[in-house]
């Protein structure tokens, strides 16, 4: 006696990746991006880019955060996430640089998040025991019933020295998913490519660009946990 087959379940296809061998701000400044994608990235600092000298990185940083905001769709958001560094002995806050390019594209701050690098308590030599993550829009908003922690206890597993951390990249792929419309995410430097292995984990298509070739191909087949 045969039976019928039931109904089936449509298969959803996984989450696409596509990385790009290019410089992230011509890509940026050659691509329009569509409503339901956001740029979430960590803008290069001055020893990526010795050639510009530190007074040009700090103009180009600046630059670089203002083209970034302005990529992304008005109700769209831009994120950063942003390690601070010391020169001649002072501290350079990535953060406010970031927020001044922000502001010349019009963009708000939605929310301010701390990722401790080490335990908090404990004193880091060179390199401060946090990074930054920050997120920008031109017209979301939210409320109060929106928020989410402000301190992130831990980076997650770091794929490569330079990497955002699966932590706080799972951090923005938590936010991206409950508060708003993107489904693809945007890095224009992503250097082995967690944020991208990390939006895929969770559902969301991932377009990356990267000046090195080997990066690039690293980022095209990371996987993580």
């Amino acid at each position: 006696m045969s039976t019928a087959p039931g109904p089936t379940s449509p298969v959803q296809a996984a989450p696409a990746r596509t990385v790009h061998h290019a410089d992230g701000l011509g890509w940026l400044r050659d691509n329009t991006l569509p409503a339901d994608h956001a740029i979430v990235t960590s803008l290069p600092d001055a020893s990526e880019l010795p050639k510009l000298g530190f007074d040009g990185w700090r103009a180009w940083f600046t630059s670089a955060a203002e083209l970034a905001c302005r990529s992304v769709a008005d109700g769209s958001v831009a994120i950063f996430f942003q390690t601070d560094i010391k020169h001649d002995g002072r501290w350079v806050d990535k953060a406010y640089m970031v927020a001044r390019g922000a502001e010349a594209a019009g963009s708000s701050l939605l929310w301010h998040k701390i990722a401790c690098r080490i335990a908090p308590g404990n004193t880091g030599f060179g390199r401060p025991a946090f990074a930054h993550l920050l997120c920008f829009s031109r017209d979301a908003r939210l409320t109060a019933a929106q928020s989410s922690p402000d301190v992130l206890p831990g980076l997650g597993e770091m794929p490569w020295p330079r990497a955002m951390g699966t932590a706080a990249c799972d951090a923005v792929c938590t936010f991206l998913i409950a508060h708003t419309s993107v489904r693809t995410v945007v890095d224009p430097f992503c250097g082995h490519g967690t944020m991208l292995a990390v939006a895929n984990r969770r559902g969301l298509d991932a377009i990356g660009v990267e000046l090195s070739a080997k990066r690039a191909e690293k980022a095209r087949l990371l996987r993580v946990g």
